[in-house]
């Protein structure tokens, strides 16, 4: 063992770190060594490995180097005098909390046994009032923070002295911050950190991306040559179906895939340690009341884990699989992320993963180890499901991983970010302005866009001006914007963040225990004594106060299950892609070979899609007709392409029409008989005057109005829930967000965040750019019309999705399998 600060780890620095590995039976990796080697010559760059590969000692291995050797944090910048020495050395910034903890225990481990001295704190939403005195002081050479508590952080006019010291950021898991809201705040705070601390180095990890050039780009945009070192060897990830007896020919969404539960339950029989992923939260819920009525072991043994429930519960079921007393923990994405349990040898995915990077994520979570292979035992929740399986895994043999597109001209974060520098010691205009065009995200930001911002956080715009609660921001004599009222200093750190989740009804028991939240329109439809299932317990409600519903635990199974908004992931462009040429190319799997019968009937009665055609069916019904397209370019897309669709055909002859759309493709159903010949619809799915069209087509104002709540809580437009005061409600923030979308669209209709409303209604909510690069990609096709007798295998989950919706005597379970059966007996 190297004894603190001995002789050794001071003159042989690089032996004292190789003893630590060798010690453990590890060797350094190359891409280790090469991090280390670029951390020490003072370079920034991206790490890109798979889980579990020893990616936490290539981005630290370089700092603990440079504290055996003895280099000190850099000299007091005078701009920015300490009060206090600070010890700041490294960020680590980690996008969950849930990761904090772990990730802290990671990094002392080594500092502990080479004898370092530091101490590592962790500054994040939950941290401990010790770790948040140790970050707020500098009294900690390594603190491991979330982008948002580091925003925070840069809210205090101390933290620039603090942080006028660092060695380095190692930015975790970049590929899950670079494509949101989140990361776009990230890009600010570290723009600020390169001016408060230009000596500091940047180190992303990520997985795999499509887009990894663009990946290092955005996040170090200072540093266009940066190396991006990869692991060298590959992680193998197999990937294994449980296959159906007998796969329906007729599916629809809508099954859980429980037919599979003794299955599954074999399987988790065999193992130490489970992971069984969901894709919904509502999923997970059931999956673990299914499990749960035959489970044989001590109940505590079998866990639930997902966002909405209370970080207590997510806590004990992680340390439950890092000690082993928890067999299986049916989770949602909330355990996607890089937590290391070693006991986990078994993940299996219910329901189609809907992108690859998302089941090699998932997969990674068994075995997490450096040097081990991954296995995922897939659960198809229907029978075309199996087509996506075995496309999935065709595309981890060939490498294919999606691309992540990282948002630009946020002025909802600019905003924020702005008031953030205003309170943490105030900022001069132009200095600032060059600042944020350092950044990735507003590199194209204009002087038209930079002076709206400026006027918006002090006066509130144009129309908000005689409004005094939206003046936030003043310039004082010296030309420095600075937030002087105590009021706003507190709502605005309050605010502080892009994750919006007001709304959420707290549950407790009566005693008052938090079991976590649900959210109010579900929690609205209740009445005293009725039953729901949430935290893999039956509950009766008991009554509601303001945002809280208070419970106790009732008896028995059958109980509603909470559904979440956004709960539906679209199937990835590229998934959708290889589920297309799987449909008709070789039967060369276990899954396709199960999915012979459906094929082969979809053949007969109409054809199979191809990568060469786009399949059209029209099929005549009882009333009316209905039209199928199939592009496999997931729901976000297809949603926009059956409006655009609806609309030019309205054009050729007056139609009244609904819609709707699956991850495959979107329906047309008319009370009037559909006639089109394949000319026809090559013109309406011609990619000419898009814009336009949505524009005409959509109800923009509506989309617009809802997107815009979520940008007026970013850019501190609503007030903040105080602590300790009742939360607001979902329905009070639609209705002050709704007040100001009108205001501003009246007397201020070129509004900053008004135009911001729209682009995003275009590019988060439609996808226009992936909606234009299919349509395009369709005019480069065949048109397939096919016109068959009775629905296909292809278009009967469309068709069950039209019906979910109508009014009947029979609920739409009932309804739909009753047409599947009689579909199977026609068909024989």
């Amino acid at each position: 063992m190297v004894r603190p600060y001995s002789a050794t780890a001071r003159t042989h620095p690089d032996a004292a770190l190789l003893a630590f590995f060798t010690q453990r039976g590890w060797s350094p990796a190359p891409f280790q060594r090469a991090v280390w080697r670029h951390w020490l010559r003072g370079e920034s760059g991206l790490l890109v490995t798979p889980t579990g590969s020893g990616k936490t000692l290539a981005a630290f291995g370089g700092a603990l180097l440079e504290g055996l050797r003895g280099l000190e944090a850099a000299p007091i910048d005078p701009a920015h005098p300490r009060v206090k020495p600070s010890r700041l050395r490294i960020l680590w910034i980690t996008p969950l909390r849930a990761l904090a903890t772990d990730t802290t225990h990671a990094l002392q481990q080594p500092i502990d046994a080479l004898g370092l001295g530091w101490t590592v704190a962790k500054r994040t939403g939950d941290a401990s009032s010790r770790d948040r005195r140790l970050a707020r002081q500098g009294q900690a050479e390594v603190l491991v923070i979330t982008p948002e508590s580091l925003a925070l952080l840069l809210s205090y006019p101390e933290t620039a002295g603090l942080m006028s010291g660092l060695r380095g950021v190692i930015v975790d898991e970049w590929h899950e911050l670079m494509g949101n809201k989140r990361g776009v705040l990230l890009q600010l705070c570290l723009a600020r950190i390169r001016v408060i601390a230009p000596q500091a180095v940047t180190w992303g990890l990520s997985a795999t991306l499509g887009n990894l050039d663009e990946a290092r780009d955005v996040l170090l945009p200072h540093c266009p040559d940066a190396p991006v070192v990869r692991h060298a060897r590959k992680r193998t990830t197999t990937l294994k179906t449980l296959l159906p007896a007998r796969p329906e020919r007729f599916a629809w969404a809508g099954h859980l895939g429980l037919s599979q539960l003794e299955g599954v339950m074999k399987l988790i029989a065999g193992t130490r340690s489970a992971i069984l992923f969901a894709n919904t939260r509502a999923q997970a819920e059931l999956w673990h009341r299914a499990l749960a009525s035959i489970w044989l072991e001590p109940p505590e043994a079998l866990a639930l884990h997902h966002g909405s429930l209370d970080v207590g519960l997510r806590a004990a079921a992680e340390q439950g699989l890092r000690d082993g007393s928890v067999r299986c923990v049916v989770a949602t994405s909330s355990l996607d992320l890089g937590v290391d349990f070693p006991t986990v040898d078994l993940v299996l995915q219910v329901g189609s993963p809907k992108g690859i990077a998302r089941l090699l994520q998932r997969a990674g979570r068994a075995s997490h180890r450096p040097g081990a292979s991954s296995v995922i035992h897939c659960v198809p929740t229907h029978a075309l499901e199996l087509a996506e399986f075995a496309a999935a895994r065709k595309a981890i043999e060939a490498g294919e991983i999606e691309s992540r597109r990282p948002p630009r001209l946020s002025l909802d974060v600019l905003s924020q970010h702005c008031v953030t520098l205003a309170l943490g010691g105030g900022f001069q205009a132009d200095a600032l302005l060059a600042e944020v065009r350092g950044t990735h995200a507003f590199a194209a930001l204009s002087d038209v866009q930079w002076q709206g911002v400026l006027r918006f956080i002090e006066r509130g715009g144009q129309a908000l001006e005689n409004y005094p609660d939206f003046h936030r921001v003043v310039r004082d004599e010296e030309g420095v914007y600075r937030v002087t009222d105590r009021r706003v200093a507190l709502n605005h750190r309050l605010s502080i963040g892009t994750i919006t989740a007001d709304g959420a009804v707290q549950v407790r028991f009566l005693r008052g225990a938090s079991l976590g939240s649900v959210e109010e329109s579900f929690i609205s439809r209740l009445k005293p004594r009725d039953r729901f299932q949430f935290a893999g317990r039956t509950l009766e409600l008991v009554a509601m106060d303001q945002m809280t519903a208070y419970v106790k635990t009732a008896r028995g199974l059958t109980a509603a299950v909470p559904r979440w908004q956004g709960g539906r992931l679209p199937l990835s462009t590229e998934l959708g892609a290889a589920v297309e040429a799987a449909l008709s190319g070789d039967r060369d799997s276990a899954e396709m070979r199960a999915l012979s019968p459906l094929l082969d009937l979809q053949a007969r009665v109409s054809a199979l899609p191809t990568p060469e055609t786009v399949l059209v069916e029209v099929v005549k019904l009882r009333r009316g007709s209905s039209l199928f397209v199939y592009p496999f370019a997931g729901r976000s897309v297809h949603e926009g392409m059956a409006a655009l669709f609806a609309l030019r055909l309205g054009r050729l002859a007056p139609h009244t029409v609904v819609f709707a759309v699956n991850d495959y493709g979107f329906v047309l159903n008319s009370q009037q008989v559909i006639e089109v010949d394949v000319q026809t619809i090559a013109r309406i799915l011609s990619p000419e005057e898009l814009m336009d069209d949505l524009h005409e087509g959509l109800n923009l104002t509506e989309m617009a109005r809802r997107q815009f709540r979520d940008i007026a809580r970013v850019a501190g437009m609503l007030t903040p829930s105080l602590p300790g005061a009742a939360r607001r409600s979902q329905r009070q923030l639609q209705a002050s967000s709704g007040l100001l979308f009108d205001v501003l669209k009246r007397y201020d209709p070129d509004h900053l965040l008004l135009a911001q409303a729209v682009r995003e209604v275009f590019e988060a909510q439609m996808d226009v750019q992936a909606l234009a690069d299919t349509l395009a990609r369709c005019a480069t096709r065949r048109i397939e019309l096919r016109q068959p007798r009775t629905l296909t295998p292809l278009s009967f989950p469309l068709w069950a999705e039209t019906v979910r919706g109508e009014l009947s005597t029979e609920d739409w379970s009932t309804r739909v399998r009753r047409a599947a059966q009689q579909l199977q007996e026609r068909h024989g």
